[in-house]
């Protein structure tokens, strides 16, 4: 499997995971019709799965537009997004599984950020894993809680974190620089912080994305990762929310 990552909206990532083997492909996180549809029309393969990880607008905004050009296409979400999540027609519960042309995909609901979260760990036919995270794990971050609360979050974080090390952790959003500031707010002697820090700055200058990422490198920088209890996180997230570093 290969992935394309598809910036769409101001700061936001979709997905596109051409199997060449199964001659198909699939959408993470339809955000934008445009962007999708250029990379779509390039492979030149069927699309036949969009992977929402919630029902918000810049997730899902290109769904149905997706689904008119190619109708056998799946969406997959939580059951508790039937009715707000547009084209759901595979309702998901936590830990379900299914495939997608050679690879094996696990449902994660994750509530926190909204309360119908899902994140997608896919693998591959030789045993790679990417976790599709949405807005609930960010690069070196988490979401806002808009839906959910601060012990949800915490137990939806630590849900994630148990899933190994290896693991490519691939978000929604292109938030990772401002959220490494915070975490050199939160750690200030976190050497692996200011590592990190430098080389995504270097890497956002090239133009460049900085996801995906190991899993372990959010488990050494990523402060809600880190935070010991659900106390901790919530001070956390409370104040990143009115970070301005």
């Amino acid at each position: 499997m290969r992935v394309d990552i598809i910036p769409c909206l101001s700061d936001n990532y979709a997905y596109v995971l051409i199997d060449d083997a199964a001659q198909e492909c699939a959408v993470v996180d339809a955000s934008e019709e445009g962007p999708l549809s250029t990379v779509l029309a390039r492979v030149g393969l069927p699309l036949t799965a969009i992977l929402s990880t919630h029902h918000h607008f810049d997730h899902v905004g290109a769904n149905e537009a997706l689904l008119a050009a190619h109708p056998r296409a799946v969406v997959y979400g939580h059951r508790s997004d039937v009715g707000r999540l547009p084209g759901l027609s595979r309702p998901l519960e936590d830990g379900a599984r299914f495939t997608f042309g050679t690879c094996e995909v696990r449902a994660h609901h994750v509530p926190g950020h909204t309360l119908g979260a899902l994140a997608y760990e896919v693998r591959t036919q030789y045993g790679a894993r990417w976790l599709f995270t949405g807005d609930t794990l960010f690069l070196a971050g988490c979401g806002r809680l808009f839906e959910g609360t601060a012990a949800q979050m915490f137990a939806s974080l630590r849900k994630l974190a148990a899933l190994g090390d290896d693991v490519l952790v691939a978000c929604g959003h292109e938030y990772t620089l401002s959220n490494l500031r915070f975490a050199a707010h939160v750690e200030p002697g976190n050497e692996m912080i200011t590592e990190r820090l430098a080389e995504e700055s270097a890497r956002r200058q090239r133009g460049e994305p900085t996801v995906p990422a190991p899993l372990s490198y959010e488990k050494a920088t990523n402060p809600f990762l880190r935070a010991p209890d659900v106390s901790t996180f919530a001070a956390r997230r409370a104040e990143k929310d009115g970070f301005r570093g």
